[in-house]
């Protein structure tokens, strides 16, 4: 209890629920100078993105170009655990800073007291792609998804598998808390880092796929992973996989195999004149 009688003086005029506004329409009013300030949001707001972890930083990066469009993000894990008044705190950074986006979050506690204008919030568990194909038909048009939920590999692959095709082109799928791909306790591993079943492992994989076209694997259908996955970059314990249309073709390859008139021959066979005059000039 406060010990400050003009606060409590305060407090018992204006009654808990009108104080609840005032404090809201404070946020609020901070929100809008700050809008500009990712970092800034995520102190004002309390959520761990910049104290526990350091992820606003890069967010910042990575979500600029989207910031004045009408984005749908949903964020899977609303925080706060059974407490269906605690939690919400990343929802509302993402409120203020896309300003005519829609916020969306996933949680498998009843979060919906939490909910407001522009923040809609789904219950439901991550590992259930039935569930998430539901949230997506709901949403529309998925813009960003953001995975803060169990950290558990087996969900955060399944929610990736199930999303990331429903992502829209120009789409950024972004992961969280990378760091249990090593902690066996979440189905992480510390001696396999490339197992399929580590999440690390999963998104490691898509490097392939950033390349499909230069792996030799003739009469192979690519994968929409293949076919859609554009970027990745990664920063410590966070993954951005972006989404896009990969189809620039081959430097060499047609259909993932060598041409019939350079098959006995080696991509360094084959030199520019640029090349053949800098190998005379040694």
């Amino acid at each position: 209890m406060s010990t400050n009688p003009l606060l409590h003086a305060l407090k018992a005029r204006l009654g808990a629920r009108r104080l609840a506004r005032l404090r809201t329409a404070k946020r609020r009013a901070l929100g809008l100078l700050l809008g500009n300030d990712l970092i800034a949001l995520a102190k004002l707001h309390g959520t761990d993105k910049w104290s526990t972890h350091w992820y606003a930083q890069h967010y910042a990066r990575h979500f600029l170009p989207l910031r004045r469009q009408r984005v749908n993000l949903l964020e899977i894990g609303v925080g706060g655990y059974n407490d269906p008044h605690a939690g919400g705190m990343s929802l509302r950074m993402w409120k203020d800073y896309f300003r005519r986006g829609r916020i969306h979050g996933l949680d498998v506690y009843d979060k919906s007291p939490l909910e407001e204008a522009r923040i809609r919030i789904f219950r439901g568990s991550q590992n259930d792609p039935d569930c998430l194909r539901r949230v997506a038909r709901e949403i529309g048009r998925l813009d960003i998804v953001i995975d803060d939920g169990s950290h558990i590999n087996a969900h955060v692959i399944t929610s990736f598998d199930t999303l990331f095709p429903l992502l829209a082109e120009g789409g950024i799928y972004v992961i969280e808390d990378t760091q249990t791909s090593y902690w066996p306790e979440y189905g992480g591993s510390s001696t396999r880092f490339d197992g399929p079943h580590t999440l690390l492992g999963r998104i490691k994989s898509l490097v392939e796929s950033v390349n499909y076209e230069e792996i030799i694997r003739p009469g192979v259908a690519p994968s929409h992973f293949d076919q859609h996955v554009v970027r990745l970059e990664f920063c410590h314990n966070m993954a951005f996989v972006y989404k896009g249309r990969n189809g620039e073709g081959s430097t060499v390859l047609e259909g993932n195999a060598w041409p019939a008139d350079r098959a006995t021959r080696r991509y360094d066979d084959v030199a520019t004149p640029k090349d053949a005059a800098c190998t005379a000039a040694r």
